[in-house]
Protein backbone atom coordinates (compact mmCIF):
# COMPACT_ATOMS: atom_id res chain seq x y z
CA UNK A 1 0.00 0.00 0.00
CA UNK A 2 2.98 2.16 -0.03
CA UNK A 3 1.48 3.69 -3.55
CA UNK A 4 -1.36 5.35 -1.23
CA UNK A 5 1.06 6.94 0.50
CA UNK A 6 2.58 8.44 -2.51
CA UNK A 7 -0.77 9.53 -4.01
CA UNK A 8 -1.09 11.15 -0.64
CA UNK A 9 2.10 12.88 -0.93
CA UNK A 10 1.25 13.75 -5.02
CA UNK A 11 -2.15 15.18 -4.59
CA UNK A 12 -0.49 17.16 -1.81
CA UNK A 13 2.35 18.45 -3.87
CA UNK A 14 -0.85 19.58 -6.58
CA UNK A 15 -2.20 22.22 -3.85
CA UNK A 16 -4.92 19.85 -1.99
CA UNK A 17 -5.35 19.73 1.50
CA UNK A 18 -4.37 16.33 2.09
CA UNK A 19 -2.35 14.20 4.74
CA UNK A 20 -1.59 10.80 5.86
CA UNK A 21 -1.76 10.12 9.87
CA UNK A 22 1.99 8.33 10.50
CA UNK A 23 1.00 6.31 14.18
CA UNK A 24 3.90 5.80 16.42
CA UNK A 25 3.29 3.51 19.19
CA UNK A 26 4.10 0.21 19.98
CA UNK A 27 0.64 -0.49 22.50
CA UNK A 28 -1.12 -3.37 21.78
CA UNK A 29 -4.37 -1.60 22.99
CA UNK A 30 -3.85 1.45 20.93
CA UNK A 31 -2.99 -0.04 17.46
CA UNK A 32 -6.03 -2.45 17.97
CA UNK A 33 -8.27 0.77 18.47
CA UNK A 34 -6.04 2.40 15.16
CA UNK A 35 -6.45 -0.80 12.96
CA UNK A 36 -10.64 -0.69 13.63
CA UNK A 37 -10.83 2.71 12.77
CA UNK A 38 -8.87 2.36 9.40
CA UNK A 39 -10.91 -0.48 8.51
CA UNK A 40 -14.15 1.46 9.34
CA UNK A 41 -13.12 4.58 7.49
CA UNK A 42 -11.73 2.38 4.66
CA UNK A 43 -8.42 4.43 4.94
CA UNK A 44 -4.98 3.21 4.37
CA UNK A 45 -2.75 3.47 8.09
CA UNK A 46 0.61 3.86 7.98
CA UNK A 47 2.15 2.05 11.44
CA UNK A 48 5.68 3.05 12.48
CA UNK A 49 7.78 1.98 15.33
CA UNK A 50 11.23 3.90 16.42
CA UNK A 51 14.37 2.41 16.74
CA UNK A 52 14.13 2.55 20.92
CA UNK A 53 11.13 0.84 20.80
CA UNK A 54 12.15 -2.13 17.95
CA UNK A 55 15.95 -2.91 17.21
CA UNK A 56 17.56 -6.03 16.92
CA UNK A 57 18.25 -5.86 20.39
CA UNK A 58 14.51 -5.93 21.21
CA UNK A 59 13.94 -2.72 22.29
CA UNK A 60 12.15 -1.45 25.21
CA UNK A 61 9.19 -3.40 23.65
CA UNK A 62 11.76 -6.83 23.35
CA UNK A 63 10.65 -6.95 19.89
CA UNK A 64 12.81 -7.15 16.85
CA UNK A 65 11.27 -5.81 13.46
CA UNK A 66 9.97 -8.86 12.40
CA UNK A 67 8.16 -9.48 15.39
CA UNK A 68 6.73 -5.91 15.12
CA UNK A 69 5.10 -7.02 11.56
CA UNK A 70 4.00 -10.47 12.33
CA UNK A 71 2.57 -8.95 15.63
CA UNK A 72 0.67 -6.32 13.98
CA UNK A 73 -0.59 -8.98 10.91
CA UNK A 74 -2.41 -11.29 13.91
CA UNK A 75 -3.51 -8.29 15.18
CA UNK A 76 -4.81 -7.69 12.13
CA UNK A 77 -6.57 -10.93 11.36
CA UNK A 78 -7.78 -11.02 14.41
CA UNK A 79 -9.67 -8.36 14.02
CA UNK A 80 -11.01 -8.77 10.58
CA UNK A 81 -8.67 -5.82 9.35
CA UNK A 82 -7.66 -5.94 6.08
CA UNK A 83 -3.47 -6.43 6.35
CA UNK A 84 -3.16 -4.80 2.68
CA UNK A 85 -3.70 -1.68 3.90
CA UNK A 86 -1.49 -1.39 6.85
CA UNK A 87 1.82 0.81 5.93
CA UNK A 88 4.69 -0.21 8.13
CA UNK A 89 7.27 2.75 8.72
CA UNK A 90 10.34 2.81 10.68
CA UNK A 91 11.01 5.90 12.19
CA UNK A 92 14.34 7.44 13.54
CA UNK A 93 16.33 4.41 11.53
CA UNK A 94 20.13 5.47 12.38
CA UNK A 95 22.82 5.90 14.96
CA UNK A 96 20.30 7.43 17.70
CA UNK A 97 20.41 4.33 20.15
CA UNK A 98 23.94 4.04 20.19
CA UNK A 99 25.05 7.62 19.96
CA UNK A 100 27.46 7.04 22.94
CA UNK A 101 29.52 4.55 21.26
CA UNK A 102 32.39 5.83 18.27
CA UNK A 103 30.78 6.33 15.10
CA UNK A 104 32.20 3.16 13.33
CA UNK A 105 30.85 1.04 15.76
CA UNK A 106 27.36 2.81 16.16
CA UNK A 107 26.94 2.76 12.49
CA UNK A 108 27.71 -0.96 12.02
CA UNK A 109 24.52 -1.58 14.38
CA UNK A 110 22.81 1.04 12.57
CA UNK A 111 23.25 -1.28 9.42
CA UNK A 112 22.14 -4.09 11.35
CA UNK A 113 19.05 -2.31 11.88
CA UNK A 114 17.83 -0.86 9.08
CA UNK A 115 18.64 -4.38 7.12
CA UNK A 116 15.68 -6.04 9.68
CA UNK A 117 13.85 -3.23 9.39
CA UNK A 118 13.63 -3.78 5.28
CA UNK A 119 13.46 -7.38 5.45
CA UNK A 120 10.63 -7.28 7.14
CA UNK A 121 8.62 -5.40 5.66
CA UNK A 122 9.14 -2.02 6.56
CA UNK A 123 8.29 0.24 3.70
CA UNK A 124 8.89 3.83 4.67
CA UNK A 125 11.92 4.37 6.31
CA UNK A 126 12.97 7.83 7.84
CA UNK A 127 16.66 7.92 8.58
CA UNK A 128 18.30 9.80 10.94
CA UNK A 129 21.96 10.51 11.65
CA UNK A 130 21.82 14.11 12.74
CA UNK A 131 22.60 13.36 16.17
CA UNK A 132 26.57 12.85 16.72
CA UNK A 133 28.33 9.64 18.43
CA UNK A 134 31.15 9.80 20.40
CA UNK A 135 33.90 12.43 19.78
CA UNK A 136 31.28 13.69 17.05
CA UNK A 137 29.76 17.18 17.84
CA UNK A 138 26.49 16.94 19.30
CA UNK A 139 24.66 18.15 15.63
CA UNK A 140 26.35 16.98 12.83
CA UNK A 141 26.91 19.24 9.59
CA UNK A 142 24.56 18.20 6.47
CA UNK A 143 27.03 16.61 4.43
CA UNK A 144 28.06 14.25 7.25
CA UNK A 145 24.69 13.57 7.94
CA UNK A 146 23.75 13.06 4.75
CA UNK A 147 26.96 10.77 4.37
CA UNK A 148 25.88 8.10 6.65
CA UNK A 149 22.22 8.31 5.97
CA UNK A 150 23.19 7.65 2.69
CA UNK A 151 25.23 4.41 2.93
CA UNK A 152 21.96 3.17 5.35
CA UNK A 153 19.76 3.53 2.15
CA UNK A 154 22.30 1.29 0.15
CA UNK A 155 22.15 -1.14 3.28
CA UNK A 156 18.20 -1.15 2.52
CA UNK A 157 18.00 -0.84 -0.86
CA UNK A 158 20.28 -4.78 -1.03
CA UNK A 159 16.90 -6.15 1.29
CA UNK A 160 13.67 -4.70 -0.60
CA UNK A 161 12.99 -1.60 -3.80
CA UNK A 162 10.01 -0.24 -2.85
CA UNK A 163 10.68 1.70 -0.21
CA UNK A 164 10.02 5.73 0.56
CA UNK A 165 12.92 7.52 2.25
CA UNK A 166 12.13 10.78 4.74
CA UNK A 167 15.18 12.52 5.30
CA UNK A 168 16.23 15.13 8.07
CA UNK A 169 15.69 15.60 11.56
CA UNK A 170 14.43 18.77 13.56
CA UNK A 171 15.95 18.13 17.25
CA UNK A 172 15.24 20.97 19.67
CA UNK A 173 18.79 22.04 21.42
CA UNK A 174 19.93 21.44 24.81
CA UNK A 175 17.60 22.83 27.12
CA UNK A 176 14.40 23.00 25.40
CA UNK A 177 12.35 23.92 22.30
CA UNK A 178 13.53 27.79 21.27
CA UNK A 179 10.58 29.98 21.48
CA UNK A 180 10.18 32.95 19.50
CA UNK A 181 8.92 36.65 20.78
CA UNK A 182 5.61 35.54 20.64
CA UNK A 183 5.96 32.34 22.54
CA UNK A 184 5.55 30.33 19.33
CA UNK A 185 8.26 27.98 18.05
CA UNK A 186 10.21 28.81 15.62
CA UNK A 187 9.80 27.29 12.12
CA UNK A 188 12.67 25.35 10.28
CA UNK A 189 14.07 28.12 7.94
CA UNK A 190 13.50 27.34 4.27
CA UNK A 191 17.19 27.92 2.97
CA UNK A 192 18.54 25.41 5.77
CA UNK A 193 15.92 22.64 4.88
CA UNK A 194 16.73 23.08 1.02
CA UNK A 195 20.15 22.56 1.70
CA UNK A 196 19.18 19.74 3.72
CA UNK A 197 17.63 18.15 0.98
CA UNK A 198 20.11 18.68 -1.89
CA UNK A 199 22.69 17.39 0.16
CA UNK A 200 21.10 13.99 0.76
CA UNK A 201 19.76 14.02 -3.19
CA UNK A 202 23.41 14.22 -3.94
CA UNK A 203 24.55 11.54 -1.58
CA UNK A 204 21.95 9.49 -1.98
CA UNK A 205 22.61 8.83 -5.76
CA UNK A 206 21.23 6.36 -7.98
CA UNK A 207 18.70 6.25 -4.86
CA UNK A 208 17.55 10.01 -4.67
CA UNK A 209 14.00 9.02 -6.24
CA UNK A 210 13.61 7.08 -3.54
CA UNK A 211 13.74 10.39 -1.19
CA UNK A 212 9.52 11.07 -0.61
CA UNK A 213 10.12 12.84 2.98
CA UNK A 214 12.02 15.66 4.86
CA UNK A 215 11.41 16.16 8.00
CA UNK A 216 11.13 20.10 9.24
CA UNK A 217 10.04 22.12 12.07
CA UNK A 218 6.42 23.98 10.89
CA UNK A 219 5.66 25.20 14.52
CA UNK A 220 4.65 22.91 16.38
CA UNK A 221 5.63 21.33 20.06
CA UNK A 222 4.81 20.07 23.44
CA UNK A 223 6.36 19.70 26.67
CA UNK A 224 5.02 17.80 29.92
CA UNK A 225 3.04 20.65 30.86
CA UNK A 226 2.20 22.74 27.52
CA UNK A 227 1.14 22.37 24.52
CA UNK A 228 2.71 25.09 21.95
CA UNK A 229 -0.23 25.43 19.07
CA UNK A 230 0.75 25.85 15.20
CA UNK A 231 0.51 29.73 14.46
CA UNK A 232 -2.50 29.32 12.05
CA UNK A 233 -1.52 32.82 10.10
CA UNK A 234 2.03 32.01 9.62
CA UNK A 235 3.64 30.53 6.75
CA UNK A 236 6.78 29.79 6.90
CA UNK A 237 7.34 28.98 2.93
CA UNK A 238 8.74 25.23 3.77
CA UNK A 239 7.14 24.46 0.55
CA UNK A 240 9.72 26.27 -1.43
CA UNK A 241 12.51 24.04 0.01
CA UNK A 242 10.94 21.59 -2.50
CA UNK A 243 10.71 23.11 -4.96
CA UNK A 244 12.07 20.85 -8.37
CA UNK A 245 10.99 17.85 -6.33
CA UNK A 246 7.69 16.83 -6.92
CA UNK A 247 7.96 13.45 -5.49
CA UNK A 248 8.80 14.61 -1.95
CA UNK A 249 6.34 16.10 0.81
CA UNK A 250 6.90 17.73 4.35
CA UNK A 251 6.75 15.95 7.76
CA UNK A 252 6.03 16.97 10.81
CA UNK A 253 6.71 15.30 14.20
CA UNK A 254 5.12 16.37 17.41
CA UNK A 255 1.79 17.02 15.98
CA UNK A 256 0.15 15.68 19.45
CA UNK A 257 -2.81 17.54 21.31
CA UNK A 258 -3.23 20.49 18.94
CA UNK A 259 -6.16 21.47 17.90
CA UNK A 260 -8.46 19.84 15.18
CA UNK A 261 -7.82 23.13 12.63
CA UNK A 262 -3.96 22.31 12.92
CA UNK A 263 -4.15 19.50 11.15
CA UNK A 264 -5.54 20.26 7.57
CA UNK A 265 -3.51 23.95 8.07
CA UNK A 266 -0.33 22.17 8.21
CA UNK A 267 -1.47 19.90 4.68
CA UNK A 268 -1.85 23.62 3.35
CA UNK A 269 1.32 23.94 4.08
CA UNK A 270 2.82 21.37 2.44
CA UNK A 271 2.85 18.44 5.53
CA UNK A 272 1.83 15.19 3.72
CA UNK A 273 2.53 12.86 6.60
CA UNK A 274 1.47 14.27 10.35
CA UNK A 275 3.24 11.92 12.95
CA UNK A 276 1.36 10.96 15.95
CA UNK A 277 2.22 8.94 18.97
CA UNK A 278 1.80 9.85 22.52
CA UNK A 279 -1.54 11.61 22.19
CA UNK A 280 -2.80 8.34 21.47
CA UNK A 281 -1.09 6.72 24.69
CA UNK A 282 -2.41 9.59 26.99
CA UNK A 283 -5.50 8.70 25.34
CA UNK A 284 -5.53 5.19 26.87
CA UNK A 285 -4.31 6.41 29.86
CA UNK A 286 -6.82 9.38 30.39
CA UNK A 287 -9.70 6.27 29.35
CA UNK A 288 -7.77 4.00 32.33
CA UNK A 289 -7.94 6.74 35.33
CA UNK A 290 -11.11 7.64 34.27
CA UNK A 291 -12.50 4.17 34.75
CA UNK A 292 -10.47 3.68 37.63
CA UNK A 293 -12.67 6.50 39.57
CA UNK A 294 -15.58 4.19 38.50
CA UNK A 295 -14.73 0.91 40.64
CA UNK A 296 -14.66 -0.02 44.19
CA UNK A 297 -11.10 0.32 44.64
CA UNK A 298 -10.97 3.72 43.53
CA UNK A 299 -7.74 4.81 42.24
CA UNK A 300 -5.93 1.52 42.40
CA UNK A 301 -4.74 1.67 38.96
CA UNK A 302 -3.59 5.01 39.64
CA UNK A 303 -1.77 4.13 43.09
CA UNK A 304 -0.55 0.74 40.81
CA UNK A 305 1.27 2.29 38.27
CA UNK A 306 2.94 5.59 40.50
CA UNK A 307 4.69 2.36 42.37
CA UNK A 308 5.82 0.63 39.35
CA UNK A 309 6.81 4.00 38.00
CA UNK A 310 8.77 4.38 41.33
CA UNK A 311 10.12 0.85 41.51
CA UNK A 312 12.07 2.15 37.40
CA UNK A 313 12.79 5.41 37.12
CA UNK A 314 14.23 5.48 34.36
CA UNK A 315 12.19 6.16 31.73
CA UNK A 316 11.09 9.49 33.69
CA UNK A 317 13.66 10.70 36.04
CA UNK A 318 14.83 12.89 33.04
CA UNK A 319 11.92 14.32 31.68
CA UNK A 320 9.79 15.11 34.81
CA UNK A 321 11.10 18.15 37.35
CA UNK A 322 9.68 20.70 39.83
CA UNK A 323 8.13 19.89 42.89
CA UNK A 324 6.81 16.27 44.24
CA UNK A 325 3.46 17.22 43.38
CA UNK A 326 4.78 18.45 40.24
CA UNK A 327 6.52 15.58 39.16
CA UNK A 328 3.85 13.16 40.53
CA UNK A 329 1.38 15.16 37.72
CA UNK A 330 4.15 14.86 34.63
CA UNK A 331 4.71 10.97 35.61
CA UNK A 332 0.39 10.20 35.54
CA UNK A 333 -0.93 13.04 33.43
CA UNK A 334 2.27 14.67 31.70
CA UNK A 335 1.78 15.31 28.09
CA UNK A 336 4.96 13.83 26.93
CA UNK A 337 3.39 10.68 28.94
CA UNK A 338 6.19 8.97 29.97
CA UNK A 339 3.70 6.41 31.84
CA UNK A 340 3.47 4.94 28.01
CA UNK A 341 6.59 3.00 28.96
CA UNK A 342 5.35 0.98 31.78
CA UNK A 343 2.02 -0.73 30.43
CA UNK A 344 3.89 -3.41 28.85
CA UNK A 345 5.33 -4.47 32.49
CA UNK A 346 3.55 -8.06 34.03
CA UNK A 347 2.68 -5.67 37.04
CA UNK A 348 0.79 -2.54 34.65
CA UNK A 349 -1.20 -5.52 32.74
CA UNK A 350 -2.16 -7.61 35.77
CA UNK A 351 -3.79 -3.82 37.36
CA UNK A 352 -5.43 -3.24 34.21
CA UNK A 353 -6.57 -7.14 33.46
CA UNK A 354 -7.97 -6.52 37.28
CA UNK A 355 -9.19 -2.58 36.98
CA UNK A 356 -11.44 -4.46 33.54
CA UNK A 357 -12.49 -7.23 35.80
CA UNK A 358 -14.10 -4.97 38.14
CA UNK A 359 -15.88 -3.43 35.39
CA UNK A 360 -17.55 -6.26 34.25
CA UNK A 361 -20.84 -5.27 34.84
CA UNK A 362 -22.56 -2.88 32.80
CA UNK A 363 -21.80 0.78 34.12
CA UNK A 364 -25.12 2.98 34.04
CA UNK A 365 -24.63 6.28 30.82
CA UNK A 366 -25.42 8.53 33.79
CA UNK A 367 -22.67 7.27 36.12
CA UNK A 368 -19.95 7.14 33.16
CA UNK A 369 -21.28 11.07 32.11
CA UNK A 370 -18.86 12.10 35.26
CA UNK A 371 -15.72 10.89 33.76
CA UNK A 372 -16.07 11.10 30.12
CA UNK A 373 -17.65 13.14 27.48
CA UNK A 374 -20.73 13.00 25.95
CA UNK A 375 -18.88 12.40 22.18
CA UNK A 376 -16.80 9.68 24.05
CA UNK A 377 -19.58 7.93 24.97
CA UNK A 378 -21.79 8.24 21.69
CA UNK A 379 -18.62 6.95 19.84
CA UNK A 380 -18.17 4.01 22.06
CA UNK A 381 -22.04 3.03 21.44
CA UNK A 382 -20.89 2.36 17.46
CA UNK A 383 -17.83 0.02 18.37
CA UNK A 384 -17.39 -3.56 19.32
CA UNK A 385 -16.05 -5.32 22.48
CA UNK A 386 -17.08 -4.76 26.02
CA UNK A 387 -17.75 -1.95 27.73
CA UNK A 388 -14.79 -1.34 29.00
CA UNK A 389 -13.13 -2.15 25.85
CA UNK A 390 -15.09 0.33 23.86
CA UNK A 391 -14.81 2.97 25.88
CA UNK A 392 -10.89 2.96 25.51
CA UNK A 393 -11.09 2.48 22.08
CA UNK A 394 -13.24 5.22 21.74
CA UNK A 395 -10.69 7.42 23.49
CA UNK A 396 -7.64 6.41 21.39
CA UNK A 397 -10.14 7.16 18.29
CA UNK A 398 -11.21 10.28 18.94
CA UNK A 399 -7.42 11.74 19.33
CA UNK A 400 -6.85 10.43 15.97
CA UNK A 401 -9.62 11.65 14.20
CA UNK A 402 -8.91 14.77 13.50
CA UNK A 403 -5.84 13.48 11.16
CA UNK A 404 -8.26 11.87 9.03
CA UNK A 405 -8.56 15.25 6.64
CA UNK A 406 -11.23 13.58 4.40
CA UNK A 407 -13.41 12.00 6.59
CA UNK A 408 -13.54 15.68 8.35
CA UNK A 409 -14.68 17.10 4.97
CA UNK A 410 -16.97 14.76 4.45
Amino acid sequence: MLEDLRQTIARNRTGESVAMPSVCTAHPDVLAAVLTQAERLDRTILIEATSNQVNQFGGYTGQRPADFVASLQVMAERLRVDPNRLIFGGDHLGTQVWRHLPPAEAMEHARVLVREYTAAGFAKIHLDCAEGCAGDPAQLPDELTSERSADLARVCADEADDLLFVIGTEVPPPGGARHDEEGHIPATDPAAARRTLDMHMAAFGPLADLIGGLVVQPGVEFSPTKVFELPLARDPGLRAALAGYPKVCLEAHSTDYQPAETYPRLADLGFAIQKVGPALTFAYRKALYALDQLRPTRGALEAAMEKIMQADPSHWRNHCHGTTEAQYAARHTGFADRIRYYWATPAAQAAVAALKSDLSETIPEAKLSHVFTLETLHAAEDLAGSQVERLIAAEVEGALNPYYLEQADG
